[in-house]
């Protein structure tokens, strides 16, 4: 059974305790072609906590979906391409001071196929591989998309923000990292 395949009185019951625990899931994708990765500007929603933020595509699983499923069907939903290559990278932990957690699948992707649509959250945009560093990211998102460029192995990164959304703690597998100076 995959992370959330969760069906009959058991899976809703799972669900029901995740909601009152405040706990999410989500996956987030960053889809590859030469050289460049496809990011979405977060500019359209107004209380979204991505405000302006430059990510990948993904988003919040629904009921019985495993990682994956939750993938294709986000990535086709805000892009309107079928990912037919991609590889599961890595588990991200973000522990925000507003007490919610949050469980994100990451991938990355090299193979799709479809037509571009416009996207109901933002600007959808290539961005060569070496601009990203530039753009207005979250500092965690700074730390994975540095072990995306360094490692082809799965890892496990957990973040930990404050009240002001500042990264206070960051761990990679298990130990403890050191942050980047402010």
């Amino acid at each position: 059974m995959g992370l959330c395949s969760f069906t009959g009185r058991a899976g809703r019951s799972i669900i029901k305790y995740m909601k009152e625990k405040k706990i999410d899931l989500s996956t987030l994708c960053y889809i590859e072609r030469q050289g460049q990765y496809l990011m979405l500007h977060r500019t359209v929603k107004k209380n979204d906590v991505n405000k302006d933020k430059w990510i990948g595509v993904g988003g919040h699983f629904e009921e019985d979906e495993s990682p994956e499923e939750c993938l294709l069907r986000e990535v086709r939903e805000e892009t309107g391409y079928t990912l037919t290559s991609y590889r599961f990278r890595g588990l991200v932990t973000f522990v925000s001071a507003n007490g919610v957690t949050e469980y994100m699948s990451l991938f990355t992707a090299d193979g799709f196929q479809g037509t571009e649509i416009p996207c109901d959250e933002g600007e959808l945009v290539w961005v060569d591989r070496d601009k990203i560093p530039q753009l207005n990211l979250w500092e965690g998102d700074r730390i994975f998309f540095r072990l995306l460029e360094e490692r082809e192995d799965f890892f496990s990164l957990k973040l930990v923000y404050d009240r002001e959304d500042r990264l206070i703690e960051a761990s990679l597998d298990g130990a403890p990292m050191s942050l980047p100076q402010r």
